[in-house]
C-alpha cells in the first residue's frame, strides 16, 4: 500500500482492496475526499468504504464485462452519479465512456493509460498510471494476470494472451499488480508442480502462506515478483518449457507451449 506519511499529505491515492463475493476484490483508490473504484462486481462493498471513510465516487473504471466485475455499476452510478469509463469493445452497462490502446484517463492527480490486453475476454483492457510524479506505480489488470497466474481463455486465443502478458511483463519492475481475485495460493500449487525447485518461488509462497493466515491479502504483487514466479510469464525459460514438454511433448513453439501450460492448469487439482 502506500506509504504512510504519502497517505498523510494527501498528494498520492490511497489503493486497497476491498473484498467481495468468495475471492474478487473491487480496488479502491481515494485522495482527500475523492474516490475511484475498479471493477465494482458489488456495489455493497464500495457503499460501506465510501461511507466509512467520507468520500465521494468520481468514477469507476471497468477491465472487461464479466458480472462479477460490473455487477455493481448500475447501483453505484445511480447512487453517485459518477463516471463509468470501460473498454469499447466490450458488452458494459451503459452509459459508458469507451476508451481503446492509449487513451488516457485523468483521476486523483495520477494519468491512467489505457492498455489493451486480450485473452481473457476479446476486449480485455488494463490501466497503469506510467511515469507517476510521485508515489508507487499502479496497473489495474483484471483477470488477465494473477499473482502466480493468468486468466482462463474464455474469448480470446493463447497467441493473444501470451501477447497481452508480454506487455505487462514488460513494465517496470516495480509496478504494482492488483488483480482482481484472490487466486494466489491455489496458482503457486500449480506453479510450484511446474518449477519446483524454484527459490523464488518456494519464498514467495511462504510469504502469501502467511499473509493469507494472518487475514491479509496476498496482493498487489510486483511485476518485478511475478517474472520471478509466474509460470505464465515464464513459459520461455527452459525449466517451464521442459516441465510443459513432458506434459505434451509435441508443444514446440512459444504459443504452443503457452497453450499446453495453460490446459495443463485448466486441469490441474
Amino acid at each position: 500500500m502506500v506509504p504512510s506519511d504519502a497517505t498523510a499529505q494527501g498528494s498520492v491515492p490511497t489503493v486497497e482492496p476491498l473484498p467481495a463475493f468468495s475471492d474478487n476484490y473491487i480496488w479502491l483508490l481515494h485522495r482527500g475526499a475523492d474516490a475511484w473504484v475498479v471493477d465494482p462486481g458489488d456495489d455493497a462493498p464500495v457503499r460501506h468504504a465510501l461511507q466509512r471513510r467520507g468520500l465521494r465516487l468520481q468514477g469507476i473504471l471497468l477491465t472487461h464485462h464479466h458480472a462479477d466485475h460490473v455487477g455493481g455499476v448500475a447501483a453505484l452510478r445511480a447512487a453517485t452519479g459518477c463516471r463509468v469509463v470501460g473498454p469499447a469493445g466490450e458488452p458494459l452497462p451503459e452509459p459508458v465512456e469507451p476508451v481503446a490502446e492509449g487513451d488516457t484517463i485523468e483521476a486523483l492527480g495520477q494519468r491512467w493509460r489505457v492498455l489493451e490486453v486480450p485473452g481473457h475476454t476479446a476486449g480485455h483492457i488494463a490501466y497503469v498510471n506510467d511515469a507517476p510524479p510521485e508515489g508507487p506505480r499502479w496497473l489495474f489488470c483484471g483477470d488477465t494476470l494473477f499473482s502466480g497466474g493468468c486468466g482462463r481463455l474464455f474469448e480470446g486465443t493463447p497467441a493473444q494472451m501470451l501477447a497481452s502478458l508480454d506487455r505487462l511483463a514488460a513494465l517496470p519492475d516495480e509496478t504494482q499488480v492488483c488483480c482482481a481475485h484472490e487466486y494466489t495460493l491455489s496458482n503457486l500449487r500449480f506453479a510450484r508442480a511446474v518449477e519446483p525447485d524454484n527459490p523464488d518461488l518456494a519464498g514467495y509462497t511462504r510469504a502469501c502462506d502467511a499473509r493469507r493466515a494472518a487475514g491479509e491479502p496476498t496482493l498487489p504483487s510486483t511485476i518485478a515478483t511475478e517474472r520471478r514466479i509466474n509460470p505464465f510469464l515464464r513459459s520461455r525459460e527452459p525449466t517451464v518449457r521442459h516441465a510443459v514438454q513432458q506434459q505434451d511433448p509435441a508443444a514446440r513453439s512459444d504459443v504452443e507451449v503457452f497453450a499446453a501450460l495453460r490446459r495443463w492448469k485448466d486441469g490441474f487439482r
